[in-house]
């Protein structure tokens, strides 16, 4: 039995996302918003709309927000 993957989102997906600011920024323009997209999360910088967001599965959202709230800072 296969099962297909969730479609990736498409650009038509982000303009439609509803996006969300960081609790820590305390209303300032200087943060991290994100966007639920189903099976996919949308991550894009608030100073910098033009920039194309970071798109990432569920589970490596998970993993990411993991890794820094164990205290895990430092990549690589």
């Amino acid at each position: 039995m296969s099962t297909t993957p969730p479609r990736r989102p498409r650009a038509e997906d982000l303009h439609k996302a509803r996006w969300r600011k960081s609790s820590y920024s305390g209303g300032a323009n200087d943060c991290v918003e994100i966007a639920d997209l189903g099976a996919y999360a949308a991550v894009r910088d608030s100073k910098d709309l033009d920039l194309s967001p970071v798109i990432l599965s569920r589970s490596a959202l998970g993993d990411l927000l993991g890794h820094y709230t164990d205290g895990e800072t430092r990549v690589g």
